[in-house]
């Protein structure tokens, strides 16, 4: 799945006891002027400004990085630097058109952007459905140390998220629903979701799925066991690991039950303190380059702002 961009996955550290961290709104803004990509700079329009008329304008920057085959490219993902199609550029254009659906009320326009795509990842999916994170092609440009040779298998993560975000979308596709066959079969194993990432992945799964008798026994299931899962953080801490404000970055959020009060004010605590000088949040790992490093931070500064907004906490 496409780094999720609520804090830019660190978990940093948080204020001294006692003290509350101050952002500083109109800096964060500025460093995503100045930093970020045209996309993230549109998104905060809508996101931030509530500015529905930057909607063509986003539907736009996300246009140019189709490519003919009707996946996704270019470096929309600013990990992987490859002009090819990867289901994970695909990840990322879901995720922001899921939002756009969800602040404008009208998935439309991500329909008409996604025309082919699902073409796309039933041209790359395997067993039966299932998509892998990338594909060997990754291999041949610049990449993040985590991406390697690019060989990876099908599996939960990205198929889940993608199928769920089509179904969100009301993009009826053959490819989803082998993909939900896929990822029904792979959740009958008890060990399917060990990891944040794939968990992710699955909640937002079972979020769409038509049988809501059986996704949502899965989706407590799953929901009660996240503080076992690797690369997940209930609590702040150094290092790499997504936290609760990845799963519920909203207060109204479904996923927001899963985790204690405290947990969350604690996060908010440190997600506000982590605010650096240039008015930017800073990142966890090593981006390929300088480009990708200020296009990441572009993206983690505009999520770490939806975040503390929509708790009222900027």
């Amino acid at each position: 799945m496409a780094v999720d961009s609520v804090g830019g996955m660190s978990s940093p550290t948080s204020a001294p006891a006692g003290t509350s961290a101050t952002v500083d709104v109109d800096r964060a803004r500025a460093f995503v002027g100045s930093e970020g990509r045209i996309l993230e700079r549109r998104l905060a329009q809508v996101h931030l400004d509530a500015d529905r008329s930057a909607v063509p304008a986003v539907l736009a920057a996300l246009r140019a990085h189709r490519n003919p085959d009707g996946g996704f490219g270019h470096a929309l993902e600013p990990d992987a630097r490859t002009p090819d199609s990867q289901p994970l550029f695909v990840d990322f254009a879901l995720d922001v058109l899921d939002d756009l659906a969800a602040a404008t009320g009208d998935p439309g326009p991500a329909r008409e952007l996604l025309a082919g795509t699902g073409d796309y990842l039933a041209t790359v999916a395997t067993d039966g459905g299932g998509v892998p994170i990338v594909l060997p092609t990754i291999a041949s440009h610049a990449r993040a140390e985590h991406w390697g040779t690019g060989e990876f298998p099908a599996g939960l993560n990205p198929t889940a998220a993608l199928a769920g975000r089509f179904r969100a979308l009301g993009i009826d596709h053959p490819w989803v629903e082998e993909a939900a066959a896929f990822c029904w079969r792979q959740l009958e194993s008890p060990d399917a979701v060990t990891d944040a990432h794939t968990a992710l992945c699955v909640l937002r799964f079972l979020e769409t799925d038509p049988d809501r008798g059986r996704a949502e026994r899965a989706y407590d299931a799953l929901g009660a066991r996240l503080g076992e899962l690797a690369l997940f953080q209930l609590w702040p801490g150094s290092g790499y690991g997504l936290t609760p404000l990845q799963f519920a970055p909203r207060p109204d959020s479904p996923r927001r039950r899963f985790f204690p009060d405290d947990a969350v004010e604690a996060h908010l605590d440190a997600l506000a303190a982590a605010q650096q000088a240039d008015g930017g949040w800073p990142i966890s790992w090593e981006p390929p380059g300088e480009a990708a490093t200020r296009e990441w931070r572009g993206i983690v500064t505009l999520g770490a702002l939806r975040v503390l907004r929509a708790y009222h906490r900027g």
